[in-house]
């Protein structure tokens, strides 16, 4: 059983969130603090010039709903929105507060994670606690 348990959420269309919330909540002890992480990736300049000028606020707003969302459904569970490089930031967010378990969903992999990598594949390789990927 886990006392802290870090949950990265990708709203991607192939992740299904409900496989890792649902063993989040089966390895957690009563008192189990759950964060649920999502990172918002970085856009580059020159495509946020595009952008109108409160899109990046009004994602953020959003995701933030979505987080809280299903924050709700996890006991001891809080939603956390960070901006950066996934993988580097997942890892970088652990080393400051000191997870047990990670679980993270993964898809399937294709060549371009072969060739680049997944999310997935670099917080395996490089955390410091347990990780479980569900797929």
């Amino acid at each position: 059983m886990h006392h802290n348990i870090l949950v990265p959420i990708s709203f991607d269309a192939e992740r299904d969130t409900s496989g890792p919330l649902k063993l989040a909540q089966l390895l957690s002890t009563s008192d189990a603090k759950v964060t649920l992480l999502h990172v918002v990736e970085h856009i580059p300049d020159y495509a946020i010039s595009y952008m109108p000028t409160e899109y990046m606020s009004e994602a953020r707003k959003a995701i933030k709903v979505e987080l809280d969302t299903l924050a709700a459904k996890v006991p001891n569970a809080k939603g956390v929105l960070v901006e950066g490089h996934s993988g580097r930031t997942i890892l970088d967010w652990a080393e400051v507060n000191k997870p047990d378990l990670i679980i993270m969903a993964s898809h399937r992999p294709g060549m371009q994670d072969l060739l680049l990598g997944s999310t997935a594949t670099h917080v395996v390789r490089h955390a410091k606690c347990a990780v479980h990927v569900v797929r």
